[in-house]
């Protein structure tokens, strides 16, 4: 029997050295980062740095490629069905985490279809109002809210947006009713709040800056926890000591790969992500868009899956409540 035992264990050794050994080169050809929204937008900028900055680490071309539609679920279902090898990965943001609660069936499940490879940056956003709206801080803001409730129109990127899962998080804290108007994308509802055909939208710093910069809209606080350093956001307030107590969002990005692949392929790709991050390069633009790059335990694949877990019941609440779901 202990003989058995032996040539049991031998050759479960043998056939993890095997495979360890056939992914050795890895990559040996283009990797495809699967972004889940369209070109142009804040996870596709933070995907193209990325994906410049894993070009070295990896010695092989990265290559964006954006599948847009349905709140990313159609780009995350890709990359769920793609060939467990390493080729194609997915790059999403807090979506991730709120899919299984605003769609009432997902082409694949969370917790189960992925590899998870690191959560890599968090973003705060901004509430800002279209230029001509009667208020010109927060305080007003909530008051012109309080007075036309069921009447302020908020856009956002479509449903499972970072845009809308602001809105539906303010609506909340204020406990004030809001109409929710969806887009095709961040462009049309951003050019649709800069021409007053809107009250308010909640974006990422990421593409609101330019916006604020110019004076095309009003900018009334940040979601993060202490005030941005970006010149134009530096005398904004969080919204938290603007008046909301506890207020607090980031839309955090995480890359995934496809459940099944190789052990010797994550541990490559993990290992490329932690060196990306480290990129000054990369470092300077995600801090020009005032995004932060991740540095603490959640870059461990079993720490960003656990992250995600929470955040899946944190939003699951939310969302329930809010009666904001897709089919």
């Amino acid at each position: 029997m202990g003989i058995l035992k032996n040539k049991v264990a031998a050759a479960a050794i043998g056939l993890i050295a095997a495979t360890s050994a056939a992914w050795a080169d890895y990559p040996e050809k283009p990797v495809v980062l699967v972004v889940p929204f369209a070109a142009g937008g804040p996870s596709d900028k933070i995907a193209r740095d990325l994906a410049e900055a894993l070009r070295k680490p990896l010695a092989q071309t990265v290559i964006v490629d954006n599948t847009a539609g349905a709140g990313g679920t159609i780009g995350a279902a890709r990359v769920a069905r793609a060939t467990p090898d390493g080729y194609t990965l997915l790059v999403h943001h807090i979506g991730m985490s709120t899919a299984p609660a605003l769609y009432k069936k997902l082409p694949y499940k969370t917790l189960e279809d992925f590899e998870y490879l690191g959560l890599i940056n968090e973003a705060p956003s901004t509430l800002i109002g279209k230029p001509g709206l009667a208020a010109n801080n927060f305080a007003d803001l909530r008051k012109w809210i309080s007075a036309n409730e069921g009447k302020v129109n908020i856009a956002n990127a479509g449903v499972g947006s970072a845009s809308h899962l602001c809105g539906l998080i303010l609506q909340a804290t204020l406990s004030s009713k809001m109409t929710f108007v969806p887009y095709k994308g961040t462009a049309p509802a951003m050019t649709d709040l800069m021409g007053g055909q809107v009250d308010l939208m909640c974006e990422q710093a990421t593409n609101a800056v330019p916006q604020i910069e110019a004076k095309k809209v009003k900018v009334f606080g940040v979601t993060s926890k202490q005030r941005m350093a970006l010149p134009s956001l530096a005398q904004s307030p969080t919204l938290a000591e603007a008046g909301l107590a506890g207020f607090e969002m980031s839309v955090w990005h995480g890359v995934y790969a496809p459940k099944g692949t190789p052990s010797a392929v994550l541990a490559r790709l993990n290992g490329a992500i932690r060196t990306a991050l480290k990129d000054p390069e990369l470092i300077k633009r995600q801090e020009v868009l005032g995004v932060r790059v991740v540095t603490d335990s959640r870059l461990e694949p079993a720490e960003h899956k656990k992250y995600v877990e929470a955040e899946m019941t944190r939003w699951g609440k939310i969302i329930k409540d809010s009666g904001e779901t897709a089919d």
